[in-house]
């Protein structure tokens, strides 16, 4: 990271380069490839120190024409303590050592040229670097250019990269940077503002100064303005589990947009909220029983709750109605290796489907829920906007092999392969429980009050609520748009949410 100094205050002196002025300048207009030097015997000392450097590779105008990028502009500047001859068009940013000559005047063809190149888009920052004193806050000794670019790296994370273009003259550097400032801003996805939501309790109760030290930095080096709120709601979480927020923070600077599934929660009467995934049973009840520890560390307080949960299993009586996902005929052959997915068609656009029974947990994901006791996601055969949901029915069975579907989770092994479990691809859900009679509300220690009133706890995407009706899950194709990338990049990255 950059850290809150910036980039300018840690410049270092420079050794001038250059011709004889001592320092680099516009590049000269270099005669043609096939002019002959001048004889070294009435070539006088500034013609000799110039032929002792030579452009190369030649022709590389005519290189980019061919490719179809307009040369916008060429000079000279110092990269990596070398002498560059730097070419820049609308699409990318080149430069290559500058050669020096024999004493002979002969070229140096020995010698391998490495070509290095800066894709413009992957640019989000252009800034005038300068030399300043302690507590120096304007003006400085201009040094070059500092180009700030994304980079990718492994495990699909981003990071930050800075290249310096070495050049003192003012005009030259001017010039320079108002044409990339322009190529830099002509990217017409990228944000210009934003208003922020800020976790206070995330992250270990450090988010806000995680936000402050290494996110902030990089929206102002971006020239975003930002609108900073403090929030409890965890949807970041939910959708990403974000443990890097550089990556985060660089795919909403560089434009990474992505369409976003949404799902609807209503009961017959009214809307109860908007939403990515709920749980129905284990997940729901082991949120319940932590929120009623709200005393305990956030740590310990899941652990207690899992564990409690766990030790006191129970199945829901419950009438699941589904509409199975309507796929076409070239999409039905993929469905059929995925174990234990079932995807029922007859016919009928509205022909739904019910299962009613006693269960143990019933998941509707519209999203994978990438966490960290799943690395694949909680409902990994799900995509971020293929306008479907995954509809997980864990039927009654014994604890142990209850524990050993929630064990396999954290494995490379399919969690789903049992045969108490079910897995359905559908549009729109319907849960239904059986309302709890006196004797079931008698030993019920999770909800307190409440399950005397017949109400359920939901888990949805990680926050409490509690209803007695039939909850009614639709998912809305593409309704929102969100910064980030699809969740097949992110495959492999150890990523954290907070669903239970």
């Amino acid at each position: 990271m950059l850290g809150a100094r910036g980039p300018f205050l840690r410049a270092r002196p420079e050794r001038a380069v250059g011709p004889a002025a001592g320092r680099p300048g516009p590049a000269p207009a270099a005669p043609p490839p096939s002019t002959p030097p001048p004889s070294s015997s009435s070539a006088g000392p500034e013609e000799r120190r110039r032929r002792r450097r030579r452009v190369a590779p030649p022709g590389r105008g005519a290189a980019a024409a061919a490719a179809g990028e307009e040369q916008l502009l060429r000079g000279i500047f110092e990269i990596g303590r070398r002498s560059c001859d730097v070419v820049l068009s609308a699409r990318r940013l080149r430069w290559s050592p500058i050669l020096p000559e024999s004493p002979a005047g002969d070229s140096v063809t020995g010698l391998q040229v490495k070509e290095e190149i800066i894709e413009m888009k992957d640019v989000f920052s252009v800034k005038l670097k300068r030399r300043r004193f302690v507590g120096q806050k304007k003006g400085g000794t201009l040094l070059g250019i500092t180009i700030f670019k994304c980079l990718n790296k492994e495990e699909k994370k981003l990071t930050d990269c800075a290249v310096h273009l070495h050049n003192f003259s003012e005009d030259h550097c001017h010039s320079w940077f108002r044409c990339l400032k322009e190529i830099v801003n002509g990217f017409q996805n990228r944000p210009k503002s934003l208003k922020v939501f800020v976790n206070p309790s995330s992250h270990k109760r450090e988010a806000t100064h995680v936000y402050y030290e290494q996110v902030a930095p990089l929206f102002k080096l971006a020239d975003i303005k930002t609108d900073v709120t403090g929030t409890t709601n965890i949807l970041a979480h939910t959708l990403y589990g974000i443990k890097h927020p550089v990556t985060a923070t660089l795919h909403i600077i560089m434009g990474h947009v992505q369409p976003l599934d949404v799902c609807t929660f209503s009961t017959p009467s009214k809307l109860l909220r908007f939403g990515f995934s709920a749980m129905f049973g284990f997940g729901a009840r082991t949120l319940a029983l932590a929120e009623k520890h709200r005393w305990m560390p956030s740590n310990q307080r899941k652990d207690f709750a899992f564990i409690k949960t766990l030790a006191n299993l129970r199945p829901e009586e419950c009438e699941l109605s589904f509409l199975p996902l309507q796929i076409s005929q070239e999409d039905s052959h993929e469905n059929d290796r995925r174990k234990k997915e079932t995807i029922k068609k007859n016919g009928s656009k509205d022909q739904w489907c019910k299962i009613q029974g006693h269960f143990l947990n019933v998941s509707i994901m519209a999203i994978p829920c990438l966490c960290s006791m799943a690395p694949r996601g909680l409902a990994p055969n799900t995509r971020l906007n293929n306008g479907s949901m995954a509809l997980i029915v864990v039927q009654n069975t014994s604890r142990s092999e209850f524990i050993k579907h929630l064990k396999r989770y954290a494995s490379a092994k399919n969690q789903f392969n049992f045969p108490f479990v079910e897995t359905y691809t559908v549009e729109e859900v319907k849960v239904q429980p059986r309302l709890k009679s006196a004797f079931d509300t008698k030993d019920d220690t999770y909800l307190n009050t409440t399950s005397a009133e017949g109400t359920y706890p939901w888990n949805i995407d990680g926050d409490l609520m509690e209803e007695a009706s039939e909850v009614h899950i639709r998912v809305h194709p593409q309704l929102i748009d969100l910064y980030g990338v699809n969740v097949d990049e992110l495959e492999g990255s150890k990523a954290t949410c907070n669903c239970i």
